[in-house]
């Protein structure tokens, strides 16, 4: 996983292949260094090539989500495949995360 953008203060993450108990703490802390970082307002997280999503790969989205939250910086996730979607939905975090279609 890498930070594939930075502009106008937003870093884009975009994982692959799949987020889950193997990976999850350190994309967790992929995600906690990039908000940590004074000059970025906020995190684009593109789902586009991330094939499946467990318990724990969802508790790092969490646990990025509150952690920007009190920084107040936006955290955001962007093209989240119609897999990903059904386990938003079905765990009602798509009534929590902001969802983009990019």
């Amino acid at each position: 996983m890498q930070a594939l953008l930075k502009s106008q203060k937003v870093a884009v993450i975009r994982p692959h292949s799949c987020l889950n108990a193997t990976n999850a703490l350190e994309f967790e802390r992929e995600l906690s260094t990039m908000l940590a970082q004074e000059d970025i307002a906020g995190l684009l997280v593109d789902l586009a090539a991330v094939e499946s999503c467990d318990s724990s790969g969802l508790m790092a989205l969490v646990s990025a989500l509150k952690s920007a939250q009190n920084l107040g910086k936006g955290f955001q996730l962007d093209s989240v495949s119609p897999a990903i979607k059904i386990v938003l939905e079905l765990t009602q975090l798509d009534q929590v995360f902001e969802i983009s279609q990019g």
